[in-house]
């Protein structure tokens, strides 16, 4: 791996300026959330109101997140993005001064709806100046890097400024960081003709077509890592070693910091699509292993598992992000990124959500396998369909 590749990527004219911006922006998802949990139960005392206002600010956040995207593949991020993120950054600053569940529950709700989707508007931004060059794949490695560290490091920066103080913070960071993308936007939106391996067909609304694979793939793959989440908790609290938990999310997101930052460096020749298969299939299969992890006893082993799971998590990531960029027409690139994010938030929530009653009836190895088993079959789908039809167009033989 070699740093010089990456210093090849921001050397780009105006690559630098907007991952510097989205990076500002984008830091806001990290620290909002922690905030929100500590205002709310401040001003509320109650775990209930924490869990249904984070519900409605994460479930309009990522519902409507298409439509926002749409607007911007529409009217232009220097448009959409001043509009969007003040109003969000003020809805954020208004829940620093209610305390009643409802007017909590109303301002989440609207923030959420809000939300600037920055990182598809960088994606797509960096699509458009990194395509010529043969770097995006590079691009969205790093990218994905970025995020996994700013949702490390976001909940730290608020623990210590605490949750009111928080919230401020992340309204700054959000409008600063979406008008100085907005600054660095074109000015005028441009159509453009399917790229790379577009499928051709009318598009509408929301709808990007011909990204139905990668997408699939991100939401079974926020399956895959919102289950073992929950499912690490009851691991080490069995042993009565809850504090080895920040160990573990340390190790997953190392791995996938070193993962993602060494599959950038790479040129690759194989086709996009095949790579994806190959690595979201291959990361199911380490989940399930490290299921077997647990049983054998010793923490190292579930720390050295949980880490070879997140070498493939970034690059598992990035090529779906490249696959749907490669995917949609031009003018579609934001949406298409969106949905990709959208899915894979969908995803982690369902995960989360499903690995509890499994581990109240299965076995922990059997609930690694369980939530790893979506991952692999979503992944291997279109090789399996592709078998089929040539199966289907081959000679019968007499």
């Amino acid at each position: 791996m070699s740093s010089s590749s990456y210093r090849a990527l921001l050397r780009i004219p105006g690559a630098t300026p907007v991952f510097a911006a989205a990076l500002i922006g984008r830091l806001s998802y990290g620290t909002v959330s922690l905030a929100l949990v500590l205002t709310v139960r401040h001003r509320t005392g109650s775990y209930a109101a924490v869990g249904a206002v984070l519900a409605v600010f994460g479930l309009t956040c990522a519902a409507l997140a298409p439509v926002r995207a749409a607007l911007i593949d529409r009217h232009g991020a220097r448009r959409v993005l001043p509009a969007l993120s003040l109003p969000y950054g003020g809805l954020l600053l208004a829940l620093t001064l209610v305390s009643g569940e409802r007017a909590l529950l109303v301002l989440a709700a609207a923030a959420g709806a809000c939300a600037p989707p920055l990182g598809p508007v960088l994606r797509a931004r960096w699509s458009e100046l990194l395509g010529p060059h043969g770097l995006l794949e590079r691009a969205f490695s790093l990218d994905a890097v970025a995020e996994e560290l700013l949702y490390v490091g976001g909940p730290l920066l608020v623990g210590v400024v605490g949750g009111g103080a928080g919230l401020v913070l992340s309204a700054g960071l959000v409008v600063t960081g979406a008008l100085g993308l907005a600054r660095l936007a074109p000015a005028r939106v441009t159509a453009a003709e399917p790229r790379g391996e577009a499928r051709a067909g009318g598009r509408s609304g929301g709808r990007v077509r011909g990204i139905g694979h990668p997408v699939a793939v991100a939401w079974a793959l926020g399956l895959a890592l919102g289950g073992p989440g929950l499912l690490l908790v009851v691991a080490v609290g069995a042993r009565g070693q809850a504090g080895a938990l920040a160990w573990l999310e340390a190790a997953l997101a190392a791995g996938s910091a070193v993962g993602g930052l060494a599959h950038g460096a790479v040129r690759w020749r194989r086709p996009v699509a095949a790579r994806l298969t190959a690595t979201a299939a291959r990361l199911g299969g380490l989940l399930a292993l490290a299921g077997g992890a647990v049983g054998l006893g010793g923490l190292l082993a579930l720390a050295t598992a949980v880490a070879a799971v997140g070498l493939l998590v970034s690059p598992t990531l990035a090529t779906a992000y490249v696959l749907a960029d490669q995917r949609a027409a031009a003018e579609h690139r934001t949406r298409a990124g969106s949905w990709v994010n959208t899915a894979f938030n969908a995803g982690s929530a369902l995960g989360t959500a499903a690995a509890g009653p499994l581990a109240g009836r299965l076995p922990l190895p059997l609930c690694f396998a369980c939530v790893a088993a979506p991952l692999v079959l979503v992944a291997l789908a279109p090789a399996w369909r592709g078998r089929r039809a040539a199966e289907q167009l081959a000679p019968a033989r007499v």
